[in-house]
């Protein structure tokens, strides 16, 4: 999850979408792509994102979603797992998603090097409930199967 503020563009599964608000934090903030990268270290045992892409090393300042994504599946691959499928997620209560969710789904299956029919991304809100549904963040949420 990251927040939502003002004076940032807002990435989510590798594409740029047009918001008013954007997401914080040490990269672009692209909550998919960083649930999904989660989701395949964690798979294979390979610990998570803070340890391979740790926000106090500056070389990873403004790094987009899609280059977690591609060197998350390079370490996966040195340690001999390639992506199954992947199911995801976003909960926010704004923007609307799904006119994007084709696009997040094909440039995530191209990051990965997998097919689009491996690739699942799903939008929903809280129902104005949580930080969520207050509009003060973005969360999202993946599973991933890994083969060796």
């Amino acid at each position: 999850m990251h927040r939502l503020v003002k004076n940032r563009k807002l990435f989510l599964g590798c594409i740029e979408i047009q918001h008013e608000l954007g997401l914080l934090g040490h990269s672009d903030a692209d909550v998919l792509c960083h649930a999904i990268a989660d989701a395949m270290l964690g798979a294979c045992g390979l610990g998570d994102i803070g340890v391979h892409f740790p926000d106090s090393d500056d070389s990873y300042s403004g790094v987009s979603g899609e280059f977690i994504l591609k060197k998350t599946l390079e370490i996966c691959v040195r340690s001999g797992f390639h992506v199954s499928n992947i199911d995801s997620i976003i909960v926010a209560q704004k923007p609307k998603l799904s006119p994007y969710i084709s696009q997040m789904k094909t440039k995530i299956a191209s990051a990965l090097g997998i097919n689009e029919d491996r690739v699942n991304v799903k939008a929903t809100t809280e129902e104005k409930l949580g930080f969520t549904g207050a509009e003060e963040g973005i969360s999202a949420h993946a599973v991933c199967i890994m083969i060796k």
